[in-house]
């Protein structure tokens, strides 16, 4: 039986789903805590309040490539998909844009977030590297 991680397209979805799961599993598991609240918040295995999804996607940030299922490979196509479909509609003023998107792994604000609102836009008046030089 072949290794999924040999596959050319398990490594792409891999690199690709590393690309828009911008926090690490830490981060994210920390913050799907936070969503809890009163009681539920302090219950005595806190794990337990993790989403579903929320809980698989950090156990594939823990795995080696190495380690994937097909239900991985499943959750990571879904979760590529939907981060790119909900920055293709940016709202950075409304904060259940970004929690929803942070609930996925992918923090909006932080640097290395694609940012397709910003794609094309025209360089800053007085950039020297597209001014023509002067004979």
């Amino acid at each position: 039986m072949a290794n999924l991680a040999d596959d050319p397209e398990v490594q792409q979805l891999w690199n690709e789903f590393h690309s828009v799961v911008n926090m690490t599993s830490e981060e994210l598991r920390k913050w799907l805590l936070t969503t809890g609240s009163g009681e539920v918040a302090f219950s005595p295995s806190p794990e337990d309040d993790i989403p579903e999804r929320g809980r698989a996607i950090v156990e594939i940030l823990n795995k080696r490539r190495a380690d994937l299922t097909h239900t991985d490979l499943d959750v990571m196509r879904t979760i590529v998909a939907t981060v790119h479909e909900r920055l293709a509609d940016p709202r950075r003023e409304d904060d259940d844009w970004r929690r929803a998107l942070m609930s996925l792994g992918h923090d909006p604000l932080k640097p290395d977030s694609q940012r397709p609102d910003e794609e094309n836009l025209p360089e800053p008046p007085g950039d020297e590297r597209s001014a023509e030089p002067t004979e």
